[in-house]
């Protein structure tokens, strides 16, 4: 494809389109993307010394360019798309864990990167911008996967990242408190993910938690719900068993009992889903069951690390919601002490900050409070803002996460266990403008080697 929106990869002969985006304008790079060898520019305003395409709106035209040139390569892909506040990932990496299993080749895009046998390589948003989509769809055709779950993210609705594309499942797992300063309202957020489910093909289908407060966004007449409320496929009851999870579904009157790897609460949802999509695409109920017994979750979702008696969970949960399902979740299981060490983004949603600081110190017995990804915030005053009007004193405050993570394996008796959260699958740390290399579990690793 030579038509690029990003100048570093520019080559002789490409068309660059210069986009305006969220903090970047593409506008300002036309010049080192004609010095790399752009033949052709696509514009909004000026005039430069190669083929110069003037038009109204670059993204448009963009989106225009790669929907009739490209459209009808992967439109015969069924697109699956996942979207929700939480478990986006999780029901993803399910979905396409499963299909590998059946021998059905299924393509991942999401926050752990590119899948097609296995990892392929890191993208840089949980949804990528249209034209990556496109360059990784067409990819996906070429070799032979007709099959491709995405994360589909609010941000990327909003901004336009999925346009033109049509899908064939769009499933919502949840919605809760996230992104406000990007989104304001959790209604412009719902409207954002409800952008997803006018992106249907003619046949397409939608999946919906029947259980979340924002469904109505959601639902369509021929959506299929799931939860503990009535729904179409309705948990009935569930219980965990060290690291197994039995639970029973009753859908047109019949009752059947799955099993799975994973625990809590959260994931029997986020399985639901892809049973739900199993029984869609006519898999035998015997053999579904099999199946997800076998499924395993994503990398940095309760990822575990035995040390001594005790046990270590490194997860990416990093709203008010996925901290009180996780740590709600290892309630259940019997341990002496919860201990959790949990941070908050710096230049993200700062109303977030106390409900997080509240849920971890009321649902753990000691937190270690410590920095996530400041960026160009102070860790200090994100934990300050953790800790407003905390009436809790079971913490403290150890600024350096290294640190704070050797701290909190070192409270380790036995049968305790340590949380680890916010960052999960990330090998870096943001501070400043620079991405340090920091990897949770690595890190882990290293203290209980020594």
């Amino acid at each position: 494809m030579n038509i690029k929106t990003d100048s570093r990869k520019i080559k002789a002969g490409d068309t660059f389109v210069a986009l305006r985006g969220y903090g970047k304008d593409g506008h300002e790079y036309i010049l080192d993307a004609i010095r790399k060898g752009a033949s052709k520019v696509v514009v909004e305003e000026g005039l430069y010394d190669v083929e110069t395409l003037v038009v109204k709106d670059t993204k448009e035209y963009l989106i225009k360019y790669l929907h009739d040139n490209y459209y009808e390569q992967i439109k015969d892909i069924e697109l699956i798309g996942v979207t929700g506040t939480n478990g986006k990932t999780t029901t993803c990496f399910l979905i396409y864990e499963a299909l590998n299993k059946l021998n059905i080749k299924c393509a991942y895009i999401g926050t752990v990167g590119f899948y097609l046998d296995k990892k392929v390589r890191d993208l840089n948003n949980t949804t990528p911008d249209i034209l990556e989509i496109y360059e990784l769809l067409l990819e996906c055709k070429a070799k032979g996967y007709m099959h491709v779950v995405m994360e589909v993210s609010s941000h990327a609705l909003a901004m336009k990242r999925t346009e033109g594309l049509l899908y064939d499942l769009a499933i919502f797992t949840n919605l809760t408190k996230e992104h406000q300063d990007y989104h304001k309202t959790m209604e412009n957020y719902a409207l954002a993910k409800q952008k997803l489910f006018y992106k249907l093909k003619e046949n397409g289908k939608t999946i919906i938690n029947n259980d979340d407060l924002y469904k109505d966004y959601f639902l369509k007449e021929n959506s299929l719900t799931y939860g503990f409320s009535s729904s179409d496929y309705q948990i009935t009851e569930y219980k965990t068993d060290g690291d197994i999870t039995s639970f029973l579904v009753k859908h047109n009157n019949q009752i059947n009992e799955f099993k799975m790897k994973l625990i809590g609460k959260h994931n029997i949802y986020n399985m639901l889903s892809v049973i739900i999509y199993l029984k869609i695409i006519n898999i035998d109920i015997d053999k579904i069951k099999q199946i997800i017994a076998s499924l395993d979750p994503p990398i940095g979702r309760m990822d575990k690390i035995n040390y001594k008696d005790n046990m270590i969970i490194v997860d990416y949960a990093h709203t008010p919601d996925a901290t009180e399902n996780i740590i709600s979740a290892v309630k259940s299981l019997n341990y002496n002490n919860i201990y959790t060490i949990i941070g908050c983004g710096g230049e993200r949603d700062k109303e977030k900050r106390p409900l997080m600081g509240k849920i971890a110190t009321d649902l753990s017995d000691y937190v270690i409070l410590t920095s996530d990804n400041p960026r160009m915030e102070d860790p200090k005053q994100i934990i300050d803002d953790m800790i407003q009007n905390l009436d809790n004193k079971n913490y403290e405050i150890v600024i350096n996460r290294k640190n704070a993570i050797n701290k909190g394996i070192q409270k380790l008796v036995k049968n305790d266990i340590l949380l680890i959260l916010g960052k999960g699958h990330e090998k870096y740390q943001v501070i400043g403008k620079e991405k340090i290399d920091f990897d949770d579990k690595k890190i882990v690793l290293d203290i209980i080697r020594r």
